[in-house]
C-alpha cells in the first residue's frame, strides 16, 4: 500500500482553491482505491491524509453493455471499494468510477488514438455528461454508500488542427471521453454550475457530504455478497 506525500504535485490542477473537507467516520484512516493520479491531487488538495490501494483490474470488468451510465459508475466504485476493503485492515475505502456519455452512449477510456479520435468528434459541438459513482465502505462494520454525481459540459466545434494536437499531447490517455477537464482546453466548459472536480474524477462537494452523514446514508452490505443490488437504493 502506497502512502501519499503532502509535497506539491508538478501537474496541480487549476481548480485546486477551495475543495470542501470533512471527518473520516470514526476516525478511520482513508484509502483510496484508485490509482488515478487526479483523484489523489483533489484529496490532497482538501487537505485529506489518505493511502492509496488500487482495485484490480477484474472489478472494472463483466458488466453489459445495455447498463446505463450512471448506473455503470456505481457499480464500478462498488466493485473497486469491495475489492480493497476484503484485503486492507480497519478503514473507509474511497472509490470512483467515472465515464462520459453522449446521447446514450457510454465512453470510458480511449482504448488508443484512433479510439480517441472518433470519441472526440462525435462530442465536437455538442452538449454531453459526465458521470461519476462513488462509493465509501467502512471495513469495521459493512456500512457502505454508494452515490453518483452528473455535471454536463458543452464542448466547442474542434477543428482538425485542434484535434491533431490534442491527439499529439497525449492528454487524451487514461481519460474518459478522450479529454481531461484540468488541462484547461478552452473548447469546454461547464454547462450551470456543475461541479468541476466530477468532470476530473471526483465530485469533492459530494464526497465531504458523504462522509459527514455517512451512517445515516450508508447501508451495510455483507462482504461475502458481490452483489451491487444489496447498496442499492434504486436511484440508478
Amino acid at each position: 500500500m502506497a502512502a501519499s506525500d503532502d509535497s506539491p504535485s508538478p501537474h496541480a490542477l487549476p481548480l485546486m482553491n477551495g475543495l470542501p473537507n470533512a471527518d473520516v467516520p470514526g476516525g478511520l484512516p482513508l484509502v483510496l482505491a484508485s490509482g488515478s493520479p487526479r483523484r489523489s491531487q483533489l484529496l490532497k488538495a482538501a487537505g485529506y491524509r489518505f493511502s492509496v490501494q488500487p482495485a484490480g483490474d477484474d472489478a472494472e470488468c463483466g458488466l453489459c453493455s445495455s447498463v446505463t451510465a450512471p448506473e455503470l459508475v456505481a457499480r464500478y466504485a462498488f466493485r473497486k471499494a469491495l475489492d480493497v476493503v476484503r484485503k486492507c485492515g480497519d478503514a473507509v475505502v474511497l472509490a470512483a468510477d467515472t465515464v462520459a456519455s453522449c446521447d446514450g452512449l457510454v465512453l470510458g477510456k480511449p482504448d488508443d488514438r484512433d479510439h480517441a479520435a472518433a470519441m472526440l468528434r462525435r462530442l465536437s459541438g455538442r452538449r454531453h455528461d459526465v458521470f461519476t459513482g462513488v462509493c465509501l465502505w467502512r471495513s469495521t462494520d459493512g456500512r457502505c454508500v454508494v452515490d453518483v454525481v452528473r455535471t454536463e459540459l458543452q464542448m466547442k466545434p474542434i477543428s482538425d488542427a485542434t484535434l491533431t494536437d490534442h491527439l499529439d499531447s497525449g492528454r487524451w490517455e487514461g481519460k474518459a471521453g478522450a479529454f481531461g477537464f484540468q488541462d484547461g482546453n478552452d473548447w469546454l466548459e461547464i454547462v450551470g454550475t456543475g461541479s468541476e472536480s466530477n468532470v476530473v474524477g471526483l465530485p469533492m462537494e459530494r464526497l465531504a457530504e458523504m462522509l459527514r452523514d455517512f451512517d445515516r446514508l450508508s447501508t451495510v452490505v455483507d462482504l461475502s455478497d458481490d452483489s451491487f443490488d444489496s447498496a442499492d437504493r434504486s436511484q440508478y
